[in-house]
């Protein structure tokens, strides 16, 4: 997108022709993809024109003017249908846009379309909804629940998406389709008109193929937002000033303290992967950084327990106007979700939060000395999947500990960016995340910058497309 901006600023290439060739695209290869929900073509030929316009008398707005974009289908866009992922919502049209969708648009960004994603942005999907393919490998996991934005963003059907994170559903994607995910700190990108899963644990963020794009779009969409109140009032700073500075001068990373613990890499993970992730952080010395041995929670895997029970009473919260109602339209997987959730008490949810606290007070003691934390963004490469298993019920077992990488950081609400970092035995993208303090979005920005800059894993595009 970097590129792309560059050219349209110029007036070297057109947003009409850019917006008319992505739509052609999306129309040639969409059909095996299952990417979009839905594409919004005349909403994007008009806003290319608009921008067109614009930038022809010199009222161009920033690097996202007449950049083709597309959105998960949780974000409300007036006029055009927002689902969720679910046959309860086929008939929803909002009539206002999500304020990042509207923010995408004050930044001059061409609409494609909405994303598909599994129920609720849970696990499984609907059966009357499509399941989005994995474009590095047919019939194999495309992440969850971002699902249809990894696809999109990894074949060139979008410049630029967006994602929604609750335990990982912006870096499990973002991780099996070999792209760069980035989940703001909580509070640092308004909710208001995204459909909740669980909105303690919500983030909305930018999937891209680069750290500068991710840091664009979150540029863009970032600030306080009087319709939501959870939105933070700290200033939203420049996301790319940092860019191939270091922090005290000299190399690129000089100064840096990279926390990194190698059994929680490790233990329970592919070796390939392990390898990758562990090259990575070593690779990073050689930027400069300081690697620091830290350690993860020693009740992590208890504490990872409590999120299903958090999630599932949030979800069950999020759902009320359509459940128990009408749960017979909802597909196995998300109602076996709201079931669960219907069967937690008071005293479970205090429990479990309870437990979420304890983490967050534990990883506050672990990046106190450091200035990021390395470690894989999740826990497998892209794995074979069939549509029974997509549309469910939810297998009986279900380990949360398999979101051991993610979940933590949406218990803290702290911001993450995961990298491209190596291909699997298969041939499937590895990756690596660094998690950030809160607020510290630009520095995980120039970190991933510097990794991209220094290797050619962000440089990769799926065989065939």
């Amino acid at each position: 997108m970097t590129e792309l901006s560059g050219l349209i600023k110029s007036k070297k290439l057109s947003p009409v022709e850019v917006t008319r060739s992505q739509l052609e695209r999306i129309d040639k290869l969409d059909g095996k993809l299952k990417a979009y929900a839905t594409v919004t073509a005349d909403l994007a030929m008009r806003q290319a024109k608009t921008a067109e316009g614009e930038i022809a008398k010199g009222r161009y707005r920033g690097p996202l003017h007449g950049v083709p974009v597309a959105v998960k289908d949780l974000c409300f866009t007036k006029g055009v249908r927002t689902m969720g992922g679910s046959a309860v919502l086929a008939d929803h049209v909002p009539s206002f846009d999500a304020t990042v969708v509207r923010r995408l648009d004050e930044a001059g960004a061409v609409l494609l379309g909405k994303l598909n994603l599994t129920e609720g942005a849970m696990g499984g999907y609907n059966p009357k909804l499509k399941v989005p393919e994995n474009p590095w490998k047919e019939s194999h996991w495309a992440g969850a629940s971002s699902s249809g934005s990894g696809a999109a963003t990894a074949a060139g059907l979008a410049y630029a998406t967006l994602g929604s994170d609750t335990g990982g559903s912006i870096r499990h994607p973002s991780a099996v389709c070999g792209i760069v995910g980035l989940k703001p700190t909580w509070g640092r990108v308004s909710r208001y008109g995204v459909l909740a899963l669980a909105e303690s644990l919500d983030h909305v963020g930018p999937m891209t193929r680069s750290s500068a794009d991710a840091g664009i779009v979150l540029q863009a969409i970032a600030g306080q937002d009087a319709n939501d109140p959870t939105t933070l009032a700290d200033p939203v700073p420049d996301m790319l000033s940092a860019l191939g500075s270091g922090t005290h001068g000299g190399s690129v990373l000089s100064g840096l303290r990279i926390g990194y613990d190698e059994g929680f890499t490790t233990t329970d993970m592919a070796p390939d992967f392990a390898r990758a992730v562990t090259d990575g952080v070593r690779f990073m010395e050689r930027l400069g950084a300081r690697i620091v041995a830290v350690k993860m929670p020693a009740r992590l895997r208890e504490y990872v327990q409590a999120w299903p029970v958090i999630c599932t009473a949030e979800a069950l919260a999020a759902h009320a106007a359509y459940y128990p109602a009408r749960a017979a339209e909802y597909g196995p997987w998300f109602r076996g979700w709201l079931e669960r959730g219907a069967a937690v008490t008071g005293a479970d949810y205090a429990r479990a939060n309870n437990q979420r606290a304890a983490c967050v007070g534990e990883l506050r003691s672990m990046m106190r000395d450091i200035d990021v934390f390395a470690c894989p963004s999740t826990a497998r490469a892209a794995y074979p999947v069939t549509p029974e298993v997509m549309y469910g019920p939810i297998p009986a077992d279900r380990d949360p500990w398999v979101s051991r990488y993610t979940v933590p950081f949406n218990f803290a609400g702290l911001p993450t960016i995961s990298v491209p970092c190596g291909l699997s035995e298969q041939r499937l993208p590895l990756s690596l995340q660094f998690v950030g303090k809160p607020l510290t979005e630009p520095l995980l920005v120039r970190v991933g910058d510097a990794y991209e800059r220094a290797t050619d894993w962000h440089t990769l595009h799926p065989p065939g497309w």
